[in-house]
């Protein structure tokens, strides 16, 4: 996966104005650091009812071309933003529905070995909490960032113990996850981007994650465009400064298509 060019033209943000027609681009959205802060755990988290409502008219304003592209399960994206039910990557790719409820079938489980054996880790420290997915497992240390080494090697002992089983390592915010190969965003971005409302649309998606920079590949190949929340390396061409002034963004946005504000960095090409 590529990044970004190593060569900065100008490290400083700069305001832009971007003319986004609703009418004619799909909005793609990260969810954690994205569109919620990142709380102590995945479960401490506040979706506001103004963030549902953003969310909502949008949806309206793109003729439903709108979707949720996470590292949690659509089961929990569902319940986080009840009432809605918006057409949703899960599982960093693993799982994928449409707005009409159409599902792909999930990808097989890691082995129940496995992912014991992996589980063992919230034994090292009550901070560290784990999340079966079923085909993967998630180790998050949030609440102890001290034991992110320990867990480290923890990790590498337990894919060597089960080296007849293929696994990735995922690695993100306080978190390592081991998963199945060949599942990122990026190949559920395309996908989803044949199916009506988003065929034929250009995607416009927006993150935070090492993981989000395979989504941030597909859509600027797609002919949209990437946009970084916070900082780092990245692949996006734009980027915003915070969760806060993507509210904003999404806020103004409601409005319909107009002309709205974002940062950019200017990268080489």
């Amino acid at each position: 996966m590529t990044i970004m060019s190593p060569r900065i033209v100008k490290d400083t943000a700069i305001e832009m104005f971007v003319s986004l027609d609703l009418r004619s681009v799909a909005l793609l959205f990260d969810v954690d650091g994205t569109l919620v802060e990142i709380g102590p755990s995945p479960f401490e988290v506040h979706v506001s009812e103004d963030l549902l409502g953003s969310l909502r008219r949008l949806a309206e304003l793109t003729g439903g071309a709108l979707a949720l592209v996470s590292g949690r399960p659509i089961a929990d994206l569902d319940h986080l933003f009840a009432p809605l039910k918006l057409p949703a990557v899960g599982g960093h790719g693993a799982e994928l529905r449409l707005g009409d409820d159409k599902a792909w079938p999930k990808p097989r489980r890691l082995s129940a070995q496995f992912r014991l054996r992996l589980a063992e880790a919230a034994m090292f420290d009550p901070g560290i909490l784990v999340e079966d997915k079923g085909y993967s497992l998630a180790l998050h240390y949030r609440k102890s960032p001290h034991c992110a080494e320990r867990l480290r090697k923890h990790v590498a002992t337990c894919r060597a113990a089960f080296a007849a089983e293929p696994t990735e390592l995922l690695l993100g915010k306080a978190l390592f996850e081991v998963k199945l190969p060949g599942i990122n965003k990026g190949d559920a971005v395309r996908e989803l981007m044949t199916h009506a409302p988003f065929a034929g649309r250009a995607p416009v998606f927006i993150g935070d994650d090492i993981t989000d920079e395979y989504g941030f590949a597909v859509a600027n190949r797609l002919g949209g465009c990437a946009v970084k929340v916070g900082r780092g390396r990245t692949a996006a061409q734009w980027r915003f400064p915070h969760v806060r002034a993507v509210w904003r963004w999404l806020a103004d946005g409601q409005r319909g298509p107009k002309r709205v504000r974002a940062r950019r960095r200017r990268v080489a090409r």
